[in-house]
């Protein structure tokens, strides 16, 4: 069933201009007030200025037009759901603050193997290619290449990423869109369309409101939720880093695979570069098999063996040191990178993109961060992976001031004849590791986008019952073997792969500084100072190293960023297409006045049992709702319209799911529920429980709003006479604000209870019954109806762009936006209803 609706004027009660008005509503009082409306003005100023809010006398459910008063304009409003939201247990807590000192060793053991195999495997070929591209001339060169190095390291994972970046987490959670979600809550600069000022009443959320006395903060602040332009360039930001994040994940095996299999040409003469290939190729294969069985179980596995290698790197350094030339700690000395750059001035400048090298996965030890906390991250990097690493390029650069022809296969030339086969058996294992190290962070990315909005949904696989951030996501699994098959079996050499390793990582990296340096200025809110120091000085680090790798794009690198392009191109269209299929579907609400209209049995025949009406707006009636009307004989005694929404922080606690309003008057039996996830929330709730959970919400949400009558009702006795009274009562939020509820959640009812007992054609509502009487008559309608069944009313609306489009639209929309569409998961299917419970119905909405 299909039924093609033109996009036009939305009907009255709508929202004119689409999802932009929601968070911008205005609340409404009553003329007549003998109030003069500067004093309300002021006062309303006052309150702002102590952070706080009060209500008005609003209407609480989504019928906000059925008053006859007429209304005056006088500030933002709060709705139920903002009330609703302030009950909040506490805040949330991450995974690992309570675990033992023993469970705390566990961790960082595993942490060797999941986030530092990718960094922990760059000796391999980071002289190699350096000096491929700036042949040695003299031991000058070799302490000038070695310097450069050192404080590469020191420079870029130390300083930025341990120090810096892996505190500007989201909750435990890293990569480009943890970052974009923690701007997100301290500014409204989403461009998620169904966004909520309730959403800020979230215990995770956190917030930490800027003081007027940090006016830069305060004026960045404005300036981004002001500014769509910069809004789109933010976004843009983010969806390119991301789009690198997964580059980086198809050119991290393939160039670790390569360079460790590599190693036997020194080890058998015979060793061509075509079975080095087929070797990899076949290494590759086994390292995306064995992905799927998580971060838990392989880190533990491949945990001792990445100690083992960090040691070997360490002792065969040592060795290298004593035997040949410990003259090399002179490189200690930054004079010597000026001496290098004199000496070989544009090969130098090439040499960079080979050094860079030494720091890949940088990235990954914050966008693995979901997987850790951030003092396992740091101890292990600060305590046992740097100091390796050190003693690793000091041995190979003590090794080549004698034996300057083997720059071109540094390490294992370096490596003692005896200690051989056993290093190249740890490097090769060591190879894989570093290869999930990339492909775990692109999980996390690419879960964190589709939850946000940016990317299709794709299956999720969660590996670990304990640790909720550990994923799998098997489509993606295959997609990055596929194209790093590819590049293996194409470019075959390690400089061009290298060159196109150093573009994606670089591309990270700048995205990384730019959204932290915002994150500087908006919520940390440090000294200008700092912040011009940390932007400046790594962001020019890194366009200079950037410089250097697209100086060589030409070789064959570009097919990275063709491929970032690509993901980039898919992201960007998902985001433009769900974004204005919203805004379509907010135009085609339903108007009250037809809802009136129809009375409480809807102009149908109303049976026994719950319809879950699944859609994607927060207010207001779906028009597939109208379409099911017009469409079935008979629809459900009761109806939920539910709002499956991610927001914008990393975990919303159970006692916080679902927020819950009443739509029409309450002989409708209609409310709409919003059930809100976070972006590392596991939904592994099957729909019985989910059903469980929501009546149980739904239940409490009557039980507040009867005594919130009852209170309203004392109330009235001393002032049923004055419309405009201000109740004194209070709710006090966990960020300190307080709300006034001066008209409590069934504010308009009593206006409208005439023409409610004139609609229903029930017996069950009649005046006579009182509060207690009518609260459980109403719960005991609900079990009832629970009894009777739950089936899943799902609107499948699709978009097709107008004829009278501009053709790159049409392209976007009809052809591009529909294959994502059809080829990825519904949000229903997560939840795993049988099909006897399902009933859909298709709208086309053209835009």
């Amino acid at each position: 069933m299909t039924m093609a609706t033109e996009e036009g004027d939305p009907e009255r009660g709508d929202i004119n201009g689409g999802h932009s008005m929601e968070s911008t509503e205005s609340r409404w009082v009553f003329q007549g007030d003998e109030e003069d409306n500067s004093d309300i003005e002021e006062f309303n100023a006052d309150l702002r200025h102590h952070h706080t809010r009060r209500y008005a006398s609003v209407l609480d459910s989504d019928d906000e037009d059925i008053g006859e008063q007429r209304l005056i304009r006088t500030g933002p409003r709060i709705d139920s759901f903002d009330v609703e939201a302030l009950d909040v247990p506490g805040a949330h807590r991450t995974d690992y603050e309570d675990i033992s000192m023993g469970k705390k060793i566990v961790l960082a053991f595993q942490t060797l193997g999941v986030v530092f195999g990718d960094v922990g495997t760059s000796p391999l070929y980071t002289f190699s290619v350096m000096f491929r591209k700036a042949p040695i001339n003299g031991d000058e060169d070799i302490l000038g290449a070695l310097s450069l190095v050192l404080y590469t390291l020191i420079l870029i994972p130390l300083l930025k990423y341990v120090l810096v970046v892996l505190w500007a987490n989201d909750d435990g959670e890293g990569g480009t869109f943890a970052l974009y979600s923690l701007i997100c809550r301290h500014a409204k600069v989403s461009l998620l369309p169904n966004q909520l000022p309730s959403d800020a009443r979230i215990s995770s959320f956190r917030l930490k409101v800027p003081s007027a006395e940090l006016e830069r903060s305060l004026k960045i602040k404005e300036r981004l939720e002001s500014s769509l332009t910069l809004k789109k360039i933010l976004l843009i930001l983010v969806l390119a880093g991301t789009s690198m994040v997964i580059a980086n994940g198809v050119v991290t095996p393939a160039m670790s695979v390569l360079s460790s299999v590599g190693g036997l040409k020194v080890g058998v003469d015979a060793i061509e570069q075509d079975e080095v290939v087929m070797i990899s190729v076949a290494s590759l294969l086994i390292l995306f098999s064995v992905q799927k069985y998580g971060t838990s179980k392989v880190g533990l596995l491949v945990g001792p063996a990445l100690f083992i290698w960090f040691c070997s790197l360490a002792g065969i350094g040592i060795y290298n040191l004593l035997k040949y030339d410990t003259g090399v700690l002179k490189a200690f000395n930054p004079i010597h990178i000026y001496y290098f750059f004199k000496r070989n001035s544009t090969k130098a400048w090439y040499s960079l993109g080979g050094c860079l090298l030494c720091a890949t996965g940088s990235e990954a030890m914050f966008a693995d961060l979901c997987y850790f906390s951030v003092q396992s991250v740091q101890l292990s990097f600060v305590f046992l992976v740097l100091p390796c690493l050190v003693l690793g390029y000091l041995g190979q650069a003590a090794y080549l001031m004698e034996n300057h022809a083997d720059a071109g296969r540094a390490f294992f030339s370096s490596v003692p004849s005896g200690a051989f086969w056993p290093t190249f058996l740890i490097a090769n294992v060591a190879a894989l590791i570093a290869s999930r190290t990339m492909t775990t962070a692109t999980f996390s990315c690419i879960k964190q986008s589709t939850a946000l909005g940016c990317f299709p949904r794709l299956k999720i696989v969660h590996t670990s019952r304990k640790f909720m951030g550990q994923i799998y996501i098997p489509v993606l699994n295959w997609f990055l073997l596929a194209v790093s098959l590819v590049l293996v079996c194409t470019i075959s050499s390690i400089d061009e792969i290298g060159n196109a390793y150093g573009i994606a990582e670089l591309g990270v990296m700048m995205m990384t500084t730019i959204l932290v340096t915002l994150v500087m200025l908006l919520i940390w809110q440090i000294h200008i100072i700092i912040v011009l120091t940390f932007v400046v000085f790594f962001l020019g680090l890194e366009l200079i190293f950037f410089s250097s790798v697209l100086g060589s794009v030409a070789d064959g690198s570009w097919i990275i960023l063709v491929l970032a392009v690509i993901m980039f191109f898919i992201m960007y269209v998902w985001n433009y297409g769900s974004k204005l299929k919203y805004e379509t579907e907010v135009k085609q609400k339903l108007s009250m006045d037809l809802m009136r209209e129809l009375g409480s049995n809807l102009g149908t025949i109303r049976a026994p049992g719950i319809g879950l009406l699944y859609n994607e707006l927060v207010k207001g009636i779906p028009g597939v709702f109208g379409h099911f009307l017009t469409t079935l004989p008979a629809i459900h005694s009761m109806i939920i319209f539910v709002s499956i929404k991610y927001v914008p922080v990393s975990v919303v606690p159970q006692s916080e799911r679902f927020l819950f309003r009443r739509v029409c008057p309450k002989s409708y039996h209609i409310f709409r529920c919003i059930a809100r996830y976070g972006y590392k929330d596991v939904r592994k709730e099957n729909h019985q429980t989910f059903e469980q959970l929501l009546i149980e919400s739904l239940e409490k949400f009557i039980r507040r709003e009867a005594q919130e009558r009852s209170l309203e009702s004392d109330g009235d006795e001393d002032s049923d006479s004055e419309e405009g009274h201000y109740d004194s009562r209070v709710l006090v939020a966990p960020n300190g604000s307080v709300y006034s509820l001066g008209v409590p959640l069934l504010a308009g009812h009593k206006d409208t209870k005439k023409l409610t007992l004139e609609a229903s054609t029930s017996e069950e509502v009649t005046p006579a019954l009182d509060a207690e009487q009518s609260l459980e008559w109403e719960l005991s309608f609900i079990h009832k109806a629970k009894e009777s069944g739950v089936v899943y009313l799902l609107g499948h609306g699709d978009i097709r762009a107008r004829k009278d489009s501009w053709f790159i639209k049409k392209l976007v929309i009809n052809y591009f936006y529909a294959f994502l569409r059809r080829n990825s998961r519904r949000g229903i299917t997560t939840l795993t209803v049988p099909h006897s419970n399902l009933m859909q119905v298709g709208m086309t909405y053209m835009v």
